[in-house]
Parts: C-alpha cells; structure tokens; sequence
C-alpha cells in the first residue's frame, strides 16, 4: 500500500471511529428517552421517532463527506434516502397509533440494515466491521419482527429503544477496534 493509500485509510478510520462514537452516544440517549417516555404516542416520543432516522441520514452524510472516493458512498447515498423516506413514513403512521408506527420502524430496519451489512462488508480491510456486519443481520432480524408484532395487543413505542441500544452497543465496539486502523497500525 503506497503511503498515500496508508494515510488516507487511517484518515478514513479515524473519521469513521469518531462518527460511531456520537452514533452510540445519541442511541442511548434515545433509547433512555424513549424507554421513559415510550409507553404512547405523544409530541415528544413522536418527534424522538422521527429524529431518529433523521440521525441516521446526517451520520451517512457525514460518513459519505469522509468516506471520499471508497466504494460504500453510494450506498451510503441509498442510505440517506431510504432514512429520509423513513422519518417521512414514521411520521405519517404516527397519526395513526403505534402498529403502523412498529410497521414502518420495521420495514426501515430491514432495509438499512441490508445496506448496512453490505457497506460493512466493502469496508471490513478497513478493521473494525465486524460489529457492523453482525449489526446490519441483526437489523434485518428485528425489523422482521417489529413488522409481524405490530399486531399484537398491548405494544409500545418503548420497544424499539433496545433496538436501538443494540445498534449503539455494536457502534461503540466497532469504534473500538477501529482505533488501530485510525492510528495506522
């Protein structure tokens, strides 16, 4: 690997470390919040379900603007669509109760999730995806589930706070291991 190659990885690793420490930062405010306040739809746990993918869309900016020329930023760009038209989609069901809500929350994950898994897997010589790659399975798995459960009595908007728990856990360790690849070694 030339040493410009070498540089601008470990550039690319120390802004993607860095990004995966507020992404886990801001989920577990979010899900600590939600998990208080979650039990129904009202103003704040409603705006807390729309911020959240609206999170999602400014961190794949973010890491597309840092990501330069890799490979991912296209489907980081996918991403942000796909996020953008999720808070869209989550804050048209909000009006009509927590099942659509969970079905909207449900069909995003899956989808963000796949993305995930595949931008995981473009980066994994970068070091540090394999929290991510686990992740993005995961997604799918449980935006599966949000989906099918959306029917059943008694849900709450409380539910989708250890998803995001999850999700913040498995950017924390990522960005641990990332700090040797941010520090070049």
């Amino acid at each position: 690997m030339t040493t410009a190659a070498a540089s601008a990885r470990t550039r690319n690793a120390s802004a993607l470390r860095n990004l995966y420490f507020v992404r886990f930062g801001f989920a577990i405010v979010w899900a600590a919040l939600m998990f208080v306040i979650g039990s129904s739809v009202g103003p704040v746990s409603a705006t807390l379900i729309v911020l959240y993918p609206l999170f999602d869309v400014a961190a794949a900016i973010v890491d597309a603007r840092s990501s330069g020329a890799s490979g991912s930023t296209r489907l980081l760009y996918v991403n942000i669509v796909i996020s953008t038209l999720a808070a869209i989609g989550m804050a048209v069901a909000l009006s009509s109760g927590i099942p659509g809500v969970l079905r909207v929350w449900g069909v995003w994950a899956v989808v963000a999730g796949l993305v995930q898994l595949v931008v995981a897997l473009t980066r994994r010589t970068m070091g540090g995806q394999w929290a991510m790659i686990l992740s993005g399975g995961i997604s799918v798995l449980a935006g599966t589930s949000f989906y099918l459960q959306a029917a059943a009595e008694g849900q709450t908007l409380s539910q989708v706070a250890g998803y995001a728990v999850l999700g913040g856990i498995f950017f924390l360790v990522s960005a641990i291991r990332l700090g040797r690849a941010a520090k070049g070694n």
